[in-house]
């Protein structure tokens, strides 16, 4: 931050902040043995072969670390080096179990911009040198001549922090000429990612330069960093609206900007050229107690979720804690405002679609899916989208477990080309089953099929895809089965509870639940599995495994909680056909689905998840 007037406004300490889970993570042994201690510790000081950072470079969770400005601890003759080290230590502690992927500063490392003082945050910075771990740093307004741009020349800052200090690192990508702009690559979830560390002010030739590294890697989604953008919530400065106009809007990779010298925090999102939204975060403490101690801003991604959870926390007040904290610590210890912890909720998949379109998954040919041990398989691909249902629908085993045609009131069933993105056939079946009046169509096994006899004493897995559309409505279409086995646990001679109810059920129940319902041959009743409710609008998948003694239901390959202990061993049979689409109850056609199904497969063992469709 430059002078007093350069802020809008000031910020009140955060008073009796909740602790809650706050300190989940902050074993910081290391922080407070070190605390107002500048010496590394040992494992920092071991030789750089000794313990590498080595962040997971697959994992879809990983984090991205944001130290705003630190001027007031490296200020002419009060230089204190023990907070930024405490930060540090705790990436180093932490690295592992947060996986940490990158440390980015957004500048005024220091005060005056002086030798001495750059020497000393330098010193600190060695704690991440002497680890290998990646990290960007750029120049603040307090850390060069705030009246000129990226061609002002030699500096202290670029004699400490210039090319020359990253030149070798893993993650470095390189300079601008000059020095003072550089970029930064490193790998998470499975993709390559930028840090883009720009100086307090760009010129001409700035712009061209990062305009040109942007170019030269258009499918790398972009963050970011530069010292002044965002002035507050939904405001940039008059220079950041500059950055905007000649940089940010015209290029889509550029989805999160970083930056600190204005307090207090505050963000701000805005559509760029291409239509998608661009996060712009301000992160500043300087104002707060010990000039910030050296917070810490966490980015923690979490791409299954498509969610950024940001959490802001001080290693080194932290680490003080078991001495005892003064007052001001005790109200510093956790920023739990909603400028300082929060979410954003970034479908990446499709913001990066413009420029880095994940490909779709190339449809599976038919004799891969025939694993051994496979009685019927059945997909819907390869027609027209649209266009109704006639004749048979072959079984691709080749075990002779064909489908045929079944319409009650009129009721229709189509081809769909809509899938599940896991799918092997790239088509589904579109059932549009309605209760009362009952209407529809669904599919039976053809009399005298060998799976309508088969009891698979040995274990099974039966899988399937489904979606159920926005209109599902549960009073219409509730307890619909997927996949079925007709004929009735009375006519099997086991009258256990409901002896009316078919001998095995795929369903789905009036809260959108899958439910396994099926009576073993060691059981008088019916044994249950139970999923959770399933959301509309989403391709699923299912699958029901009996190793021979249990059976476990898996929705998106994951086990669900509602599976029984009791043995279960094969499923009872009457010699009646299966059904796909439709439920049978006292044996008459009850319920007939709303929505579509996609490849159903069974298999006359237990297959290991890993063996899935949707693997």
């Amino acid at each position: 931050m430059c002078t007093s007037h350069d802020h809008p406004q000031g910020e009140a300490a955060q008073a009796g902040a909740g602790r809650r889970g706050f300190l989940r993570a902050t074993a910081l042994l290391g922080a407070a043995a070190t605390a107002g201690v500048a010496l590394p510790t040992a494992a920092e000081a071991a030789p750089a072969s000794a313990s590498r950072w080595r962040p997971d470079p697959e994992s879809r969770r990983f984090t991205l670390a944001v130290m705003p400005d630190t001027q007031y601890l490296f200020d002419g003759p009060s230089i204190d080096k023990a907070p930024v080290e405490a930060s540090l230590r705790y990436l180093l502690e932490h690295g592992r179990d947060e996986n940490v992927v990158f440390l980015s500063h957004l500048g005024d490392l220091t005060q005056n911009g002086a030798k001495d003082e750059f020497a000393a945050i330098g010193e600190a910075f060695g704690i991440l040198d002497r680890r290998g771990v990646g990290y960007s740093v750029l120049a603040g307004n307090h850390d060069v001549r705030s009246s000129t741009d990226d061609q002002r020349g030699a500096t202290a800052y670029l004699d400490v922090f210039g090319p020359q200090r990253f030149q070798g690192r893993k993650t470095f990508g390189g300079a601008s000429p000059d020095g003072y702009n550089t970029f930064h690559l490193f790998r998470a979830g499975g993709r390559e990612w930028m840090v883009l560390a720009l100086d307090w002010r760009l010129s001409a030739k700035g712009y061209a330069w990062a305009k040109d590294v942007l170019a030269q890697h258009p499918k790398t989604p972009v963050i970011l960093t530069t010292h002044e953008l965002v002035v507050e919530d939904d405001t940039l400065s008059a220079y950041g609206q500059q950055l905007w106009d000649r940089l940010i809007e015209d290029h889509d990779q550029i989805f999160l900007t970083l930056n600190g010298h204005y307090w207090p925090a505050g963000r701000a999102t805005l559509k760029n050229a291409a239509g998608n939204e661009v996060h712009l975060h301000l992160t500043n403490y300087q104002n707060r107690y010990f000039g910030g101690a050296a917070m810490i801003r966490l980015y923690r991604f979490d791409l299954d979720r498509n969610v950024i959870d940001v959490e802001t926390v001080s290693p080194w007040i932290l680490g003080r804690a078991a001495k005892g904290l003064n007052e001001l610590e005790r109200q510093e210890i956790e920023l739990s405002g909603d400028a300082d912890r929060f979410s954003v909720g970034i479908d990446f998949a499709a913001r990066f679609s413009g420029f880095a379109p994940v490909p779709a998954r190339p449809a599976r040919p038919a004799s891969r899916m025939v694993v051994p041990g496979t009685v019927a398989y059945w997909r819907f691909d390869g027609h027209d989208n649209g266009t109704g249902v006639s004749g048979t629908v072959r079984d691709l085993s080749g075990r002779g477990n064909d489908l045929t045609l079944v319409t009650v009131g009129g009721g229709a069933l189509t081809w769909s080309a809509d899938h599940h993105p896991d799918q092997p056939g790239h088509g589904s079946l579109e059932f549009q089953g309605f209760k009362s009046p009952l209407k529809g169509a669904y599919l039976r096994t053809v009399d005298g099929a060998p799976l309508n006899s088969a009891t698979f004493e040995a274990g099974y897995t039966i899988e399937a895809f489904y979606r159920l559309p926005a209109d599902w409505d549960p009073s219409h279409h509730a307890w619909s089965g997927v996949v079925s086995r007709t004929g009735t646990g009375g006519a099997a001679g086991k009258t256990g509870d409901d002896p009316d109810e078919p001998l095995a059920t795929l369903s789905l129940s009036n809260d959108r639940e899958p439910q396994w319902a099926m009576r073993p041959l060691n059981q008088e009743g019916i044994a249950t599995n139970w999923g959770q409710e399933t959301p509309l609008e989403t391709w699923w998948h299912l699958a029901v495994v009996n190793d021979g003694q249990h059976t476990t239901l898996y929705v998106e390959g994951c086990p669900v909680v509602r599976n029984p202990k009791a043995p279960a061993v094969g499923i009872t049979s009457v010699g009646l056909p299966w059904l796909l689409g439709g439920y049978e109850y006292a044996g008459k056609i009850d319920q007939i689905l709303h929505g579509r199904l996609g490849d159903v497969r069974i298999v006359e063992r237990a297959l290991p998840v890993t063996s899935f469709m949707n693997h």
